[in-house]
């Protein structure tokens, strides 16, 4: 039997890998979509979204809205572009998000994954908009 970190990623683990970062939180941002945050300032900056399903965001083969995306920040453009081209991976983007940090998955699609690596990759969201102290404390730097 491989281990739990191993096998295929599944939705309920974005909650658990984030809420395992420190000073997270699960709010909401856009009106009412659950956002995890880090503390930033007044208000958290937001690291994974449960992005509202929306036109300019569909199912090439059925024109259908995707209605289990999520927005994962990267830390840099060059970040995003290796995740999206990597076509081992589920990852993509649309025009909405050219010019922006961040890529989006399909919950359903998580398994294409295993939980290591997507953890790495909320981790890595996680650090780009978290304090830079917090960060160095977590990796131990």
């Amino acid at each position: 039997m491989s281990s739990p970190a191993k096998r295929p990623a599944r939705p309920e683990d974005v909650d658990e890998i984030c809420g395992s970062l420190p000073d997270t939180e699960l709010g909401t941002s856009w009106g009412d979509r659950p956002t995890w945050k880090v503390p930033r300032g007044d208000k958290g900056k937001g690291f994974v979204l449960h992005r509202a399903p929306h036109q300019n965001a569909v199912d090439p083969a059925t024109g259908e809205m995707y209605d289990d995306l999520l927005v994962i920040v990267t830390p840099t453009e060059a970040e995003k572009h290796a995740l999206v081209e990597d076509e081992s991976t589920p990852f993509f983007t649309i025009d909405h998000f050219n010019g922006y940090a961040a890529v989006l998955v399909q919950q359903s699609r998580l398994g294409e994954i295993s939980r290591d690596e997507l953890a790495e990759v909320i981790t890595e969201a996680w650090a780009a908009k978290a304090p830079q102290k917090l960060v160095r404390e977590h990796f131990g730097e």
